[in-house]
C-alpha cells in the first residue's frame, strides 16, 4: 500500500512538474511575443503579423496595427491643421499690418491737429488701444516664423549685460509709472551666445509682466549667477504670483492663468520668449508664489574665453 502511495506522489509531482514547466515555457514565449509587439510600438513599426506565432498575441497584434493606423491618421490630420492655423495667423499678420500702420498715422495727425484736452484724451487712449493691436500681431508674426524656422536668427558672442541695459531702457517709462524700482545687482560683463536684440524682447517680456502685475511702490531684481557652461539670469518681482497649477503651462502659447484673467494680455509673451531661449539653445525657467511674487531664471551658454 506504502509503495502504491509513493508510486502515486512520484506520478503527480512529475505531473506537476511537465505543467509547470509548460505554463512557465507558454508565459516566457508570450512574453517574448509581448515584448516584441512593445519594440514594434515604441520604433512605430508596423507590426507583421507572420511574425507573431501566438493565436492571442496575433490577435492583438492586428488590434494594435489598428490603433496605429487610426492614430497616424489623427496625427497626419493634427499636423495638417496646425500647418493651416500657422498660415492663417501669418497672412491675417500680413493683410492686417498696412491698415493698422495708417490708423496709427492718422491718429497721430489727430493728435497733433485736435487740441481740445478731452479730444486729445480720447486720442491718446485710443492710440494705446491701437498699438496693443500692433504688438500682438507682430508677435504673433514673429511666433510662426520662429515655428517654422522661417526667421534669420544668428547668435554670437555678446555682452549680457548690453543686452539687460537695452530691454531696461524699454521698460523704464512703465516701471516709472508705478513708481516700481529696479534694482540690478551682481551682473558682470559676461559673454554669452545671443542675439541681443531677440534677447533683449524676452527680458522686455518678462520685465513688463512684473510690472504689470506687482502694485505701486513695489521693486524688481535683477541678478546673475554664472556656471561652468551656463549664466543665470533670474527676474524677481513682488507681484500677485502665479497659482501651482498653472506654472507648468505658464510657457504654453495663448496660456493665461486664472489670477491673471482681471489683466490685460494675450498668452503670447512668454511663449514666444521661450521659443526664443530655445533658438540659443538655453532654457527658462519660472519659480512663483500666489502673493509672493514671481523669479524667472533665464539660462544662456557661456563663451568660451
Amino acid at each position: 500500500m506504502e509503495n502504491k502511495i509513493l508510486v502515486l506522489t512520484c506520478i503527480v509531482n512529475v505531473l506537476l512538474l511537465y505543467l509547470l514547466n509548460y505554463y512557465r515555457n507558454k508565459a516566457n514565449k508570450i512574453y517574448k511575443e509581448s515584448d516584441k509587439l512593445l519594440d514594434k510600438i515604441l520604433e512605430n513599426s508596423y507590426i507583421n503579423q507572420i511574425e507573431i506565432n501566438e493565436g492571442k498575441t496575433s490577435a492583438l497584434a492586428n488590434k494594435i496595427n489598428k490603433v496605429q493606423e487610426k492614430l497616424l491618421i489623427e496625427t497626419g490630420r493634427a499636423e495638417n491643421e496646425k500647418e493651416e492655423i500657422k498660415r492663417l495667423i501669418s497672412n491675417m499678420s500680413h493683410q492686417l499690418k498696412t491698415p493698422l500702420a495708417n490708423i496709427i498715422m492718422y491718429e497721430d495727425i489727430l493728435i497733433e491737429k485736435l487740441k481740445d484736452p478731452q479730444v486729445q484724451k480720447f486720442l491718446y487712449k485710443m492710440k494705446d488701444q491701437t498699438n496693443k493691436i500692433d504688438w500682438i500681431l507682430n508677435s504673433l508674426f514673429k511666433m510662426v516664423k520662429l515655428e517654422q524656422n522661417a526667421l534669420d536668427f544668428n547668435i554670437e558672442n555678446n555682452s549680457i549685460k548690453n543686452t539687460l541695459a537695452i530691454a531696461l531702457t524699454t521698460v523704464y517709462e512703465k516701471a516709472e509709472k508705478k513708481d516700481i524700482s529696479i534694482k540690478v545687482t551682481g551682473i558682470r560683463n559676461q559673454q554669452c551666445w545671443h542675439n541681443p536684440q531677440w534677447t533683449a524682447e524676452v527680458f522686455v517680456n518678462i520685465l513688463e509682466n512684473a510690472i504689470k502685475y506687482s502694485d505701486v511702490h513695489k521693486k524688481i531684481i535683477i541678478s546673475m549667477k554664472t556656471y561652468e557652461m551656463y549664466s543665470e539670469i533670474c527676474i524677481k518681482d513682488f507681484g500677485i504670483g502665479i497659482p501651482d497649477l498653472d506654472q507648468p503651462q505658464i510657457f504654453a502659447r495663448f496660456y493665461r492663468g486664472k489670477n491673471a484673467e482681471n489683466f490685460e494680455g494675450s498668452g503670447i509673451g512668454l511663449y514666444l520668449s521661450k521659443l526664443i531661449i530655445e533658438k540659443e539653445n538655453g532654457y527658462i525657467t519660472v519659480n512663483s508664489h500666489v502673493d509672493g511674487g514671481s523669479c524667472f531664471h533665464v539660462f544662456l551658454q557661456n563663451c568660451k574665453n
